[in-house]
């Protein structure tokens, strides 16, 4: 795996939807972050933009994508970016990238995980309907 820069530059032309710092609750085995949790992260970052564009219930549909690029340590502080990657008639499919800052200072910025994640909008019984258009 790459080393960090040494200066924290995070994206410019995505949107911050979620910034978490994990705990030792948190840790594996190993020491790292799970998985899991930094799943559930990506699912909950990934669902901000399609919920201010399908304005009504939605459910997670597919994790087309995901990688681990280096792990997540305790006291990282998380910031996730996203973007609309398509919006179909009833779907809606979001980028998420996942930056540590991490050090005494917070200068080290590295991308810990990507994801590529699908959300359709349903109706009060749970079947898919179409996305608003403005």
């Amino acid at each position: 795996m790459k080393e960090a820069d040494t200066t924290c530059a995070l994206p410019t032309d995505k949107d911050l939807v979620l910034r978490v710092i994990p705990m030792p609750a948190d840790v594996n085995a190993n020491g790292d972050i799970f998985g899991g949790w930094v799943m559930a992260q990506v699912d909950l970052a990934g669902s901000v933009l399609p919920a201010r564009i399908v304005r009504g219930r939605m459910a997670t549909v597919a994790v087309n994508q995901f990688v681990f690029k280096q792990a997540v340590r305790v006291g990282d502080l998380l910031s996730f970016f996203a973007s609309v990657q398509r919006i179909g008639t009833t779907s809606i499919t979001i980028h998420v990238e996942v930056y540590a800052e991490r050090g005494a200072e917070m200068r080290q910025c590295v991308k810990v995980t990507e994801a590529n994640l699908t959300y359709v909008a349903i109706d009060a019984e749970g079947r898919p309907r179409p996305i608003p258009r403005v």
